[in-house]
């Protein structure tokens, strides 16, 4: 059965049949937030956002929340960036480019959990990053942001299949990708790299995709697959983890991921641990509170 379901799913996604395309007004948009944010041009970011009018409105929705405590409410494209800031900029045009993909029917299982997972992954990556002076923290958000995409293609293709092997998780307390490739045949990494490809996400974001849930298979960027396969570990065990809580216990430092990153990123021996442990409630609450935002608006 599962293997029917693999050959199935495989044979969607080589048509794209049943799958949305990015909106062309989009992909300048992604390409540009890839940017180290020193590069970036507020002017240049005003007038991408603004050929997107739901982005565009989702943009001053946020910027005007309480969550930020503006006296004078933003009343333009500029108004809005200027008070959200170039990173949470990028945290709402790279998760409502994507997250609008999302099937209206998802049958019961909510996308924003998920979504949830992946914010909380980014904002992981880019803290750790710069803890160990990764070299682009702000790719290493992207990557955390976009690593789990094959989630949404399964949402599209396989729905049924898919909600039952996130059923059988939360029953067991296993990890999502192992009943998905039990059940299905196939699990998400390896969907995801197909969709980001097809997508013409950077080979960067296709390798992350497609190894994160094995660093050790990675032919390229192999340090920065470590970094989010640690990161989305650091989640899952947080209590940020695709709404299942998973009964195995890990050791980080035992984990291939962390021997990889360590042969590249040599400060990572004297990486503060207590301190980001500590810090990762505060990261957690973070993304609460924008997808609340974003993306369950009262």
């Amino acid at each position: 059965m599962s293997q029917q379901v693999r050959d199935t799913i495989l044979r969607k996604l080589d048509t794209f049949q049943e799958m949305p395309t990015l909106p062309v007004s989009l992909v300048p948009l992604l390409r540009y937030m890839e940017k180290p944010m020193e590069q970036m041009e507020l002017q240049q970011i005003v007038d991408l956002v603004s050929k997107d009018k739901a982005l565009a409105a989702q943009c001053l929705h946020m910027a005007n929340s309480p969550l930020f405590g503006r006296r004078q409410a933003a009343q333009t494209i500029r108004d809005a960036v200027v008070a959200l800031g170039f990173q949470r900029m990028r945290d709402v045009v790279v998760s409502c480019s994507v997250l609008s993909l999302s099937p209206s029917d998802n049958h019961g299982v909510d996308p924003t959990v998920f979504w949830e997972h992946s914010l909380g992954c980014a904002l992981v990556c880019r803290q750790f990053a710069s803890g160990i002076g990764f070299e682009d923290p702000g790719k290493a958000y992207l990557c955390g942001l976009l690593h789990d995409i094959g989630i949404i293609a399964h949402l599209w293709i396989a729905p049924r299949e898919f909600c039952s092997a996130v059923e059988h998780a939360r029953k067991d307390g296993s990890p999502l990708h192992e009943m998905e490739l039990n059940s299905m045949g196939i699990h998400h990494a390896e969907t995801g790299k197909l969709v980001s490809a097809r997508w013409k996400f950077s080979d960067d974001v296709i390798e992350v995709a497609a190894c994160h849930h094995d660093p050790s298979s990675a032919s390229a960027h192999r340090s920065l697959v470590a970094l989010v396969s640690l990161s989305d570990m650091l989640c899952r065990m947080s209590g940020l983890g695709h709404g299942i809580t998973e009964s195995r216990q890990i050791d980080l430092l035992e984990e291939p991921g962390f021997a990889l990153l360590s042969q590249e990123c040599p400060n990572l021996k004297n990486f503060d641990w207590a301190k980001f442990t500590f810090q990762l409630e505060g990261y957690m609450e973070e993304v609460h509170r924008l997808v609340s935002l974003l993306y369950r608006p009262q």
